[in-house]
């Protein structure tokens, strides 16, 4: 984190124990570590919400992209008379309506 090397920090604890004395340095130390882990935590978190805000992101972006697809396969069938006059034009074959059909009633 800070890039300190073994003799950086042995002269740091040096000072220390010069200027707060051996009662108070233990004390000291307690309360920098339980610093340190309250710090760890908080960036965790953070990282956690960071996270979690990417992926609601993302998953919000899919369903917008699902939801264009959806409408752009939907769409056509909406009409289905628009639909038959497409597929008329594709196949160039005419398709028959109630009136034409060769069925007999069943009576």
């Amino acid at each position: 984190m800070f890039n300190i090397g073994f003799s950086e920090a042995l002269i740091i604890f040096f000072v220390a124990l010069v200027v707060l004395g051996p009662e108070r340095l233990p004390e000291v130390g307690r309360f920098l570590g339980k610093l340190s882990l309250e710090f760890k935590k908080a960036i965790d978190e953070l990282k956690k919400e960071l996270e979690i805000e990417e992926l609601e992101k993302n998953v919000e972006e899919a369903k917008e992209e699902a939801k264009k697809v959806l409408d752009s396969e939907i769409e056509p069938l909406k009409d289905p008379l628009k639909l038959l006059e497409e597929y008329k034009t594709q196949d160039g074959s005419k398709v028959e309506g109630k009136e034409g059909s060769s069925r007999t009633p069943s009576n």
